[in-house]
């Protein structure tokens, strides 16, 4: 046996030695809470509570692609309660007046679900502004799975929200159109950069993106992809990145927004990578959430 283990040992070693071990791009949303979404809530917050100045002023990085609210008024933050103990963050999509649609992954953190969820609207900070509605009323997709990432997509309930200019409701996507081709929309409140510092510009931010084929994304994620899943090309480095998870990508068709994916994972690569985001794919998954 200490043979057998020693040859495959030195097997591995000399593909790596040769840079022949294929590129492996596990899945951000694997464990995201513990090691995404809390970290990334506290530095947020702390980044906003230092800075309500400059947030006022509305300062911005070089590069930075801030988005007003008012631009994506269907954007929600995700505040969420873990266990009691931690904040976590993520995104979600408003689809009526009580209902917030966001990743499955958002809303459990190992065997548990989050206690409660704070979902903001109207707002381009995370942690403060618009309005904030605290729930428990959630429900995840029956045949989401948290080691395959399957079916990551769920529904938030809310008591009755008053649209406005910065609050406003997103048609869902329908039928078979696989959009590849497409130019998708993707915000949300997450970082605008690798390495985990929080920038001057930090609130809601938004990108513009090309959505790419099945065939793409399944010959990177392998069996990590789905046919229930949407992706789109982080060519030019840019992408969602850490904290964007549950937000929307959008494309607009005769002038009509249609919300098309909900963030569920980049690679750890990193999110300037230049690696392919993946989105639960909404027209997938219309009637169930509909039901809710």
């Amino acid at each position: 046996m200490k043979l057998i283990v020693s040859a495959v040992c030195l097997a591995l070693a000399a593909l790596v030695a040769t840079e022949e071990v294929p590129r492996i791009a596990l899945p951000t949303a694997v464990d995201y809470h513990r090691h995404i979404g809390i970290p990334k809530a506290a530095a947020i917050k702390k980044w906003e509570e230092e800075n309500a100045e400059k947030l006022r002023n509305n300062e911005r990085i070089v590069g930075g692609s801030i988005v007003d609210i008012s631009q994506a008024p269907y954007q929600a933050g995700l505040v969420l309660t873990i266990n009691w103990l931690w904040q976590s963050v993520c995104g979600g999509s408003l689809i009526s007046s009580t209902r917030v649609v966001t990743a499955a992954h958002c809303l459990r953190y190992q065997t548990s679900i989050a206690t409660s969820v704070t979902v903001v609207l109207g707002s381009n900070t995370l942690f403060s502004g618009g309005t904030r509605i605290t729930t428990t009323n959630t429900v995840l997709h029956p045949n989401w799975q948290d080691r395959t990432l399957e079916n990551d997509i769920a529904v938030i309930r809310i008591s009755s929200v008053s649209f406005s200019n910065t609050i406003q409701t997103i048609a869902l996507a329908s039928g078979s159109e696989s959009y590849a081709g497409w130019q998708g929309f993707a915000s949300g409140y997450g970082l605008t950069s690798d390495g985990g510092n929080i920038p001057n510009s930090q609130r809601l931010s938004g990108v513009t993106l090309p959505i790419i084929t099945q065939t793409e994304c399944r010959n990177f994620y392998q069996s990590w992809h789905r046919d229930t899943n949407i992706c789109t090309s982080g060519a030019g480095r840019r992408g969602t990145c850490q904290g964007d998870s549950g937000g929307p990508l959008i494309v607009t068709s005769n002038n009509v927004r249609l919300l098309v994916g909900a963030t569920s994972f980049g690679s750890w690569n990193g999110c300037q990578a230049g690696d392919p985001a993946v989105y639960a794919r909404i027209s997938s998954f219309r009637s169930w959430i509909l039901a809710q």
